[in-house]
């Protein structure tokens, strides 16, 4: 079992940058995929960032030049850096695992804002 802990969200003016944190209570180094979801109110969760097996990452197109998804394997922590922010990237952001087994865990998720 993994549990997974958000933090990092809040209001940013558009253009700002937030960085978020998501720490798991286990090794993500056996981990098969591990990332970012969010869900924007009145729409369903999306994929923002993930990495697949190994160290390959996959983005929506809609992030793709503003948002990174790192690791630290020491500290059992995957990172979103969130750039040029925009009103619509407005949502809960959910960190998501997936084991070996296949077993799929979320966080509680974080509010990210994003208005003047």
């Amino acid at each position: 079992q993994v549990h997974l802990v958000e933090s990092g969200g809040g209001l940013v003016q558009p253009g700002g940058s937030l960085r978020l944190s998501c720490a798991a209570s286990r090794s993500i180094f056996s981990i098969n995929a591990m990332g970012w979801y969010r869900q924007a109110p009145g729409k369903q969760r999306e994929l923002v960032a993930v990495f697949t097996s190994g160290s390959n990452t996959k983005y929506a197109d809609s992030v793709k030049g503003r948002f990174t998804i790192s690791r630290d394997n020491a500290k059992n922590t995957v990172y979103l850096q969130m750039n040029s922010l925009k009103p619509e990237d407005t949502a809960v952001y959910y960190c998501n695992a997936v084991v070996i087994d296949g077993s799929d865990y979320w966080g509680k998720g974080t509010l990210v804002t994003v208005s003047s």
